[in-house]
């Protein structure tokens, strides 16, 4: 996999380097993303027997899904700017006996992916650990790019980040301070430009469904979230767009649109296996959750088009 695994090492320098922000930096009309969540190839298996913390030796079923993601991704017309998986990639922790062959076949699906589709990943609870460690990250940088980065899409400014920072930093507190200050940088950067359109990536959600909900395994501890939701509003930032969750959920704060989107792997309520289609004109951002089988099958809804074909 040596000459497929560059394909994946695309956000360095804590940017992504398949755009260039001269080429980037200035809206030139409308256009879409797709947003996916959680493969995790290997959690049906462990779901299924009862234990979620089991690496998960059995991962056909998530193969098959992400192929069939893949297959509807390739097939729409116009194309996708870019693809986003917002973490947990696999199932197997760091140091679990599975996660270099999940990584492996994971890899060998999505080298099916349109080369003219760029692919974007965010680093998940099971990809660095839920204690992250610096070797866990610097092991997810080497295979899959930077833990955290920004870049530019067509005048939109989007941000990655490494929310296992954010949730226990307590074996990596340096990894901590420096995203922190990067943060800070960024949205400086970001309200000085006065940008029009930001967007930001992580994993664990800021919060289900209100900014005001007790805090779970699926959501950041409320004192930060709410440091971090002042901020981002400050900052002027639209939409955060996250997963973690393996069901379809969100809400906003003020002007920020907090969204939860499901599972391509093992889904944890009753919404079916799909990705989230984000389309980003001059005034808004509209985004739809769709089934693998009604994206591959039927493509993109006569609405959405419109929007994108908008001059």
């Amino acid at each position: 996999m040596s000459e497929g695994r560059e394909v994946f090492l695309r956000a360095r320098g804590r940017t992504f380097t398949s755009f260039r922000e001269d080429d980037e930096k200035d809206w030139k009309g409308p256009f879409y993303f797709i947003q996916g969540a959680d493969p995790q190839f290997g959690l049906m298996k462990s779901w299924a027997i009862g234990n979620s913390d089991f690496g998960g030796d059995e991962w056909e079923e998530e193969m098959k899904l992400t192929e069939e993601a893949v297959e509807a991704i390739n097939k729409l017309c116009p194309k996708p700017k870019f693809l986003v998986l917002c973490g947990d990639l696999v199932h197997a922790m760091p140091g679990i006996e599975w996660k270099d062959a999940q990584e492996h076949d994971l890899k060998t699906v999505l080298l099916k992916t349109n080369p003219d589709i760029p692919m974007v990943f965010v680093s998940g609870n099971h990809d660095i650990g839920n204690a992250p460690t610096p070797e866990t990250i610097q092991t997810f940088c080497n295979n899959w790019g930077d833990d955290y980065f920004s870049f530019w899409v067509g005048g939109v400014f989007f941000l990655v980040l490494n929310t296992q920072l954010l949730f226990d930093a307590s074996k990596c507190p340096e990894q901590k301070e420096n995203q922190d200050k990067w943060l800070a940088e960024q949205l400086a950067i970001v309200k000085q430009r006065q940008c029009q359109r930001v967007i930001i990536f992580q994993h664990i959600p800021l919060f289900l469904q209100n900014a005001d909900e007790d805090n779970t395994y699926f959501n950041l501890e409320k004192s930060l979230r709410r440091e971090l939701l002042e901020m981002f509003q400050n900052a002027g930032v639209k939409a955060v767009f996250s997963g973690h969750y393996h069901r379809n959920s969100g809400g906003t704060y003020k002007d920020i649109d907090m969204v939860v989107t499901s599972a391509i792997g093992c889904q944890l309520g009753e919404d079916q296996h799909g990705l989230r289609v984000v389309v980003v004109t001059e005034d808004k951002i509209v985004h739809r959750y769709y089934s693998l089988d009604k994206l591959k099958t039927q493509g993109l809804d006569d609405d959405l088009m419109d929007l994108i074909r908008k001059k």
